[in-house]
This record gives C-alpha cells, structure tokens and sequence, in this order.
C-alpha cells in the first residue's frame, strides 16, 4: 500500500462525506447561477479526479467536455441539429411583417423577466417620471381653463365639441405636444402628454380624444421621425397651430388587429413632366377625426408596375399624406361608436393622384418602409393614449364611487359602510393604483427615449380592460345615479365608451395572445429569436452561440425553479429590503416563468403561435410581473407612505393569485405524448406551493375606506384629474358634500350616542338636530354642521329628470336650463 493509498483512505472514509456535501452544494449553486461551460467542466474534472474516478470513466468525459469548450468542434455537432431542424420544419417560420414588428422598439423590463433572474434592485432604480415647470404650468395653466370651459354634457347631446373649445385647442397648441419647439409646438415628455391626457378625460372624454389623436399615431408623429425637412417644415407647423387636421387612415373593412392585410392600394407612376406620381384607392374605416380632418395620413400598399424605383413591381406598405381637400376623397360620413360624439368615420378615395415624392412620409426613399414606421411609432403611442385616458376614468371613479357611498345612505347608514359595496370599493382603488403605476413606470421608459412595444402592449390592454371592471363596479355602487342619464351623471360617458378602447390601437384578444406573448417571446427571451434570425440566414456559427447559449439558459432554470420553488424565493437577495419577500416571489415568478414558455416551446413548436389559451395564459404572467413591479416602484416613488400600504398590499395580492391562475391554466392543458404525467406533477406541485390566494375581507376593507373620505391618500390615488371649485358642477357638488358630511361626523356620532343613552329619541339624526341642540349634546357650530352637511348630501345624491317634451327632444344642456326658467 503506498503512502498515496493510507492517505485518500482516510480522507475517503473521514472526509469524503463533508466534501461530498461541499461539491453537492457547489453544484447547486453554480446551476443557480448560470455558470459558463468553462466553470461546469472545471466542476467535474475537479469532482472526478478528487474522487478517483477510474482512468476511463475520466476519459468518457474529458472528450465531450473538449468537444464542447472547442466552438470549431462543437459546430461539428451543431451542423446537424441545424439541418435536421431545416427539413422538420420545427423552427417557426417569420414573415416580413412580423419581422417588421418584431424588430420596432427595443425590448426592457421585459427581458429581465424572460431572463428568469431579474435584477430587482436595478430595476427599482428606474426613475419615475416628472413634469418640468414648464410642462406643470401648462398643467395648470391651459389644460384646467380648458376642463373648466367644457360642458360634457352638453357634447354628448350636441354629438360634438363646443367650437369655442376647438378654439382654445388649437390657440393654445394642444394638437402639437409632441411636435418640436422649433416647428412651432411645445415639445413636451411622453409623461407630460399622458398627464394632459388624464386630465383631460377626467373631464370630458371626446374632448381628450381631439388631443389624443392628433398626438398619437397620425402624421406629426411621422413626419418627426421619419418626414423629410421640407415636409416638416411645411405641415408640422400647421399640425401645431391647429391650421391643419390630422387623422390617420389605417384600418380597413377587411384589415383591423391583422392590419397588414391592408387592400388600399397605389399605382406608381411618371407623368409627361417626368415626375413621378401615385393613383391611389382606399376604403377605410373607423378613423378617428377623418370626417373633419384637413390631412389625411394613409397607409397602403405601392405597387411599382413599371419598377420605376428598381424595387420590383410589390414595393410594400408605404405612408402618405393626403389633403382632404384633394379630388377623389370622400370624407363625408360618419361613424356612430355607441353614442360616443368623437368624430370616427370612413374615409373612401377612388383615382387620387398626388406626387409621390412630395407625398410619402420621407420621400421615394422610404417607400415601402410604412409597416416599420408604424410598428415603431405604435411601440410609444399604446403606453401614452389609452392608458392615459382608463388612469383618468379609473381616477374618476375612484373618487366618485367613494364620495357617493359615503353620502348616500340607506338603513341608517351610509353604503361604502356594507360590505358588498366595500368589496366593489376595494376593486376600484386597487386596480386604479395598478393602472396608474404601470402607466408612470411606462412614460418614464418613454421618456428616456425608449420604445418597447411589449410593454406598451401590456399597458394598453391591461389598463383598458381594468378600467373597464373599474367603472363596472362603479355603476354597481352609483346605481340609480350611475344610470340616470343628465348633467348630473358623472360616470355614464365613462360606461358607455368602455368598450370602444378595446378596440383601438389592435383589438384586446389579440393584443394579449399575439403581441404580449408572441412578440415578446422572440423579442425579449435572451436566445430565442437569435436561434431563429441566425436559422434562417443559414448562419452556423451564431446559430451554434444561441443554440447552446440557450440550452444553458433552461439548465440554469432548471436548478432555479426547483430551489426558488421550495424556498418560496428566500434563496434570492438580488432586491432592495423594502418589500424584500415580494420581489423574491416576483423572482421566483420569472425563473418558472422562463422554464415553462420553453418548455412549451420544445414541446409544442411552431403550433404554440396558433394555441392563443395557452399564450394567452404566458401573456398574463408577464403581464402581472410587470404590473406588480410596476406597483412596488410607485410605492417607493411615493417614499412608502405607510397609509398606502392597502394599495399595495391589495394589489400584490391579486397579482399573485393570477399569476397563479395562469400558470394552474398552462399546465393543465399543454398534453405532449410521453411527458402528461410530468406536467399533471409540476401542475400538483403548483398548487400545493401556490403563489397566490384570495384577497382577505379586512384588507379588502382598509382599501375601501381610504376612498370614503378626504385624506393625503385618497388626493394621491386620484391626483392629475380636473375637480374644479364650483360647487354646481356634478364632481364639485359632490366633493363639497363629502367635505361637509366628513366635517359633521364627529357631531353626527354624539346624536346617535345619545339615542343610545336615551337622551334623545330614536329617530333620524336630522330630526333631532334642534333638540341635541338644546340638551347640549352638541354645539351650535356642530348643528350648523349637521343642517349644512343634510342640505349638500341631498342635493348631491339627485339625478336629473325630464319633461316629455325635453326627453323626446334630446335638447342640450343650455336649452334645458331655457325651458326650466321658463317653467
């Protein structure tokens, strides 16, 4: 026996458990952390030659361990798999439009959630938007003279906004926020836009969408990216002012969400002068502003018979702009979007010839560029418009709801104390926190100069669709004065044009299972659209970097899922203190999250683009990711105020019950032949650790108070809408109501204690204001009090009524003050 032998027989038999312990560890935490091949081979030469593997059990490995270190060897390996792939057809096929799309923006958060190890502590240091002083006082300037001067409800019965309120926007520039100061407009931040645009439809709706869309997607938008200088210089100071009318023309009968399936067509062709001109026809629909629009932005597709520009006869999707007032344009009908009077309407075109290079939105160069152009300015304008207008209508019913169940009573007390109508009241502040957090932690991306079109996706539908169960649960506490139409109505027009934001900007179904999902798998997983880019350039070498990198991608999920899972995230400290165990299981989240899409994606393939219950499902975890980060950035943004907590509590709560639901969802119906049985366990094992549960009544309880009465949180949750001072305004009656009613509570509280007592007598505390009075049970500040509050809570709970005459005769609102004051 040689010295060698004594010695590694008494480490074997002494040592070698705690090493093995050692290595075991070692393991554990190098697949944790994603090791590079390099690591993972040193691991286990260490490993055999330390336990005496015998000399072919070392050779065994060191031969695929060199062959895989050796990129010019690996790639021996790699050729196959690369054609194997090409002749099964597993590799998903991308068309040019989807490239287009796949390729506009740039990817952020959301790839720190498909990575499945985020760094949470980065990503708290996003800075949160703010405004300028500059964008403030046009805030407080501008934009509440223009909420104060709108009559809602004299727009909805008109069909249309007062002209001396078109006015105002055009005087004051509000059709030209995002066009530059040297082109005559006022230049201001994606978050300044979005903030005009909640207080604007706080107020008035049809009134924001003037605003809106002249700001979104539309010409000047464009024309600044993209136009060419003489074209700036000719229509963005028009576009400013005002002199002009922008809309533009994208959907079609036949081509809404799929909008490049676009049938509007264009002929190139040269004229006698030798300049080159288009014949264009068009049949569009549902275009926002066209009825009144001046000029008119149009997509369509180019075709070059002639192959005048050298790029074949199919040129692809081109922008233009057209003036309404050139001969063959029609845009004299109108759409009717449930009642809602924004101007929405066809425009048709037969035979309109224009100069193509004076007219493609940057000359003959970017002809057939349009699907990009659009792709790219789309990636903004989803996280700006529609989001901008649920934050306003889920503020406003947010403080609506709250203030009207607190001064409306029945049996004796007022509503928001019931239950039932606390719980529709935790709903609406929770979700109103929610969409209010995603929408600022998306302008600030926006406000840095970046454009992720996954993320604006997410807030668009996200933002949408709870605004829309906002102002449901609103209706269900207003009641009869959320149904009674009249200038009273506060939240009708807020009801009734729900559904059309579903709509807008790509329909909300496909929003969630096509872009959410499907772009931004290819986008932001760290390796997928790289295997797919370098497949189909028949690229080796960087087919064989994203090939491997993502097999290491899923073996660090591997050991990620498993060690996050059973310690329910406490193995991840990468988080700031505040909020610790949260962004542990966000953590957690993203780990299984990025295991089961590619999971999905190695079972499923090329079909998991047409199973949209299943991507469907993937959508919504990404989603709720993104919102609960969103949420845990406003709270610090804010300098965690200790009142808000119920916000926050509230809606982590409800993000990881659906995150939950979602994954409950995907593995309970992905079925592969073979592996059932492994997706049924890894479903049990998720239900049994689960993420989420059902939100308590008593925090569900301590969100509905917070809306009941006046206070620092509540003026947080609903800041940046238009309240006004008038007492005679629907929102300013009701405001001053439950100021009054808040201020005689505490005189409120002593008659019913002394009805207890039996010093007074068991009636209704209004009856017995005189007589507290004179027992001394309150003061006579206090009973002034009473009979103030009494007189505003009733005022503020009527609803409008009618003549037979007035209703059949739908007048406006000034004609029915007239027939009153004659009556």
């Amino acid at each position: 026996m040689t010295v060698w032998d004594m010695i590694y027989g008494v480490f074997l038999g002494t040592l070698a458990p705690m090493w093995g312990t050692f290595f075991t560890l070692l393991l554990l935490y190098i697949g944790y952390k994603g090791a590079p091949l390099v690591l993972w081979t040193l691991y286990f030469a260490v490993v055999l030659v330390g336990f005496r593997f015998s000399a072919p059990a070392i050779v065994l490995f060191a031969i695929p361990a060199i062959f895989f270190n050796v990129s010019v060897l690996r790639r021996q390996l790699t050729r196959p798999i690369m054609n194997f792939l090409m002749k099964s057809g597993f590799v998903p096929k991308v068309s040019d439009t989807e490239k287009a799309a796949l390729e506009a923006g740039v990817v952020w958060v959301e790839q720190d959630i498909f990575s499945g190890a985020p760094n949470f502590r980065k990503l708290m240091k996003i800075p949160f938007p703010q405004l300028t002083s500059e964008e403030q006082a046009f805030l407080d300037g501008p934009v509440e003279k223009l909420c104060s001067m709108v009559d809602e409800w004299q727009v909805w019965q008109e069909k249309d906004v007062q002209k001396e309120v078109w006015d105002f926007l055009k005087r004051e520039k509000f059709l030209g926020i995002i066009i530059p100061k040297e082109y005559g407009g006022l230049e201001f931040s994606p978050h300044a836009h979005s903030e005009i645009l909640v207080k604007l439809a706080s107020r008035s709706v049809p009134t924001a969408v003037c605003v809106m869309v002249p700001n979104s997607l539309g010409p000047a938008e464009l024309l600044v990216h993209y136009g060419t200088e003489e074209q700036k210089k000719h229509y963005l100071p028009r576009l400013a002012s005002g002199k002009d009318i922008p809309c533009f023309a994208l959907t079609e009968p036949t081509a809404g969400s799929d909008a490049a399936s676009i049938q509007a067509e264009g002929i190139l062709f040269k004229k006698d002068d030798g300049n080159l001109y288009i014949r264009l026809n068009w049949n569009k629909r549902w275009i926002t502003l066209a009825n009144i629009s001046t000029l008119i932005g149009l997509a369509f597709r180019l075709r070059d018979p002639e192959n005048l520009l050298g790029q074949g006869e199919n040129v692809g999707i081109t922008c233009a702009l057209i003036p309404s007032d050139t001969p063959g344009v029609d845009i004299g009908r109108r759409h009717d979007p449930l009642g809602v009077p924004f101007n929405n309407a066809p425009t048709r075109g037969k035979d309109v010839v224009v100069a193509a290079e004076k007219s493609i939105i940057g000359g003959l160069s970017n002809a057939g560029q349009g699907w990009r152009m659009l792709m790219e300015s789309l990636a903004a304008g989803r996280g700006i418009s529609l989001p901008g207008q649920s934050s306003a209508t889920a503020k406003f019913v947010a403080r609506t709801a709250g203030a009207h169940a607190s001064i409306r009573k029945q049996f004796g007390m007022p509503i928001g104390k019931f239950e039932g109508v606390g719980e529709a009241l935790g709903f609406i502040g929770g979700f109103t926190y929610m969409i209010d957090a995603m929408r600022c932690l998306t302008t600030s991306a926006l406000n840095q100069g970046i454009k992720p079109p996954v993320i604006t996706a997410i807030v668009k539908y996200h933002s949408t669709e709870l605004a829309r169960k906002i102002v449901n649960r609103g209706m269900d506490v207003m009641g009869g004065a959320g149904i009674s139409l009249g200038p009273r109505n506060l939240i009708a027009g807020h009801y009734i044009g729900a559904p059309v934001a579903i709509t807008v900007e790509g329909a909300n179904i496909l929003t969630r299972t096509l872009m959410i999902f499907g772009q931004g798998m290819f986008r932001a997983h760290p390796f997928a659209y790289k295997v797919i880019k370098s497949f189909e350039n028949k690229d080796l070498k960087k087919f064989d970097q994203a090939l491997w990198g993502h097999v290491g991608h899923i073996v660090r999920n591997l050991f990620r899922v498993p060690l996050l899972s059973i310690s329910r995230g406490r193995l991840y400290w990468n988080c700031p203190k505040e909020g610790r165990h949260t962004f542990q299981k966000l953590a957690w989240v993203s780990a299984s999250f990025s295991l089961s899409a590619d999971i999905a994606m190695f079972l499923l393939g090329p079909s998991l683009k047409v199973r949209e219950r299943i991507t469907g499902r993937f959508a919504d975890i990404l989603s709720w990711t993104y919102i609960g980060l969103a949420i845990m950035r406003r709270h610090a943004a804010d300098g965690y105020p200790k009142e808000d907590t119920p916000f926050v509590h509230w809606g982590m709560k409800f993000v990881f019950a659906h995150i939950q639901r979602a994954f409950d969802g995907i593995y309970g119906n992905i079925k592969f032949r073979g592996l059932n049985w492994f997706l049924r366990l890894m479903g049990m094992w998720s239900r049994a650790n689960s993420l989420g549960e059902a939100i308590p009544d008593d925090l569900s309880r301590d969100v509905a108070k917070l809306l009941l009465k006046p206070s620092a949180s509540r003026d947080r949750l609903t800041s940046g809408i238009f309240l006004g001072n008038d007492k005679e305004d629907p929102l300013g009656r009701l405001e001053y109501a439950l100021k009054m009613v808040s201020a005689a509570e505490d005189a409120e509280k002593k008659v019913k204690q002394a009805i207890r007592e039996k010093k007074l007598p068991k009636q209704k505390v209004v009856k017995l204001i005189d007589k507290a009075l004179e027992l001394s049970v309150i003061s006579l500040e206090e009973a002034r009090a009473l009979k103030v509050s009494e007189e505003a809570r009733l005022d503020a709970i009527q609803v409008d009524d009618f003549s037979p005459e007035e209703y059949r005769g739908n007048l406006t609102a000034s004609v029915l003050t007239k027939v009153r004051e004659v009556s």
